[in-house]
């Protein structure tokens, strides 16, 4: 396989990136989502994140095969340097390294734009993310018992933590 091509996600995006996730939604307990967002709706999320934190894409062969992004941990003030971060990758495109090459690119832009700590809720069991994250170097921070139910059935959430900027000093909270 080709050496792929990570990049900052822009609108023309949207489609190829919803098309990506689609899947997940519709057929796994993965994503906690019930109905896959269209294009639209992927163009408004690249937006959004891309400049709060960062959405990156991954294109082989001119094809896009999967999207890394970050997004607020939660919207107050005191979690502004914590982030939760995610991967998709098409279906054929799984278990190559792109996951890997993603987080190795998004992790350090997160680094540069001031982020602290990089959050991943696992929707369990995914020995395949899991795997990801231990690799990227995230530990578990816990589990979160029944707090989804997909697909008839109840599913529980792993938390994992990188902290990305270590001994970092902190700076005065916003007021």
């Amino acid at each position: 396989m080709t050496t792929p091509i990570i990049r900052e996600a822009c609108a023309q995006d949207a489609a190829a990136c919803a098309a990506i996730y689609a899947p997940y939604v519709r057929d796994t307990t993965i994503s906690f989502e019930l109905v896959p967002p269209d294009a639209a709706e992927f163009a408004r999320r690249i937006a959004a994140y891309g400049q709060s934190h960062l959405w990156l894409v991954a294109e082989r062969e001119g094809e896009l095969a999967g999207y890394a992004y970050a997004s607020p941990f939660s919207e107050r003030a005191a979690y502004a340097q914590a982030c939760e971060v995610g991967v998709y990758l098409a279906m054929g495109s799984r278990g190559a390294g792109l996951g890997r090459a993603l987080y190795a690119a998004l992790l350090p832009g997160l680094t540069a734009r001031g982020q602290h700590t990089a959050i991943a809720r696992i929707a369990l069991p995914n020995p395949a993310s899991v795997a990801l994250h231990q690799r990227c170097g995230f530990t578990p921070a816990g589990v979160l018992r029944q707090v989804g139910r997909k697909h008839g059935q109840w599913v529980d959430v792993g938390l994992w933590q990188l902290l990305l900027q270590p001994g970092l000093p902190m700076p005065p909270l916003p007021v």
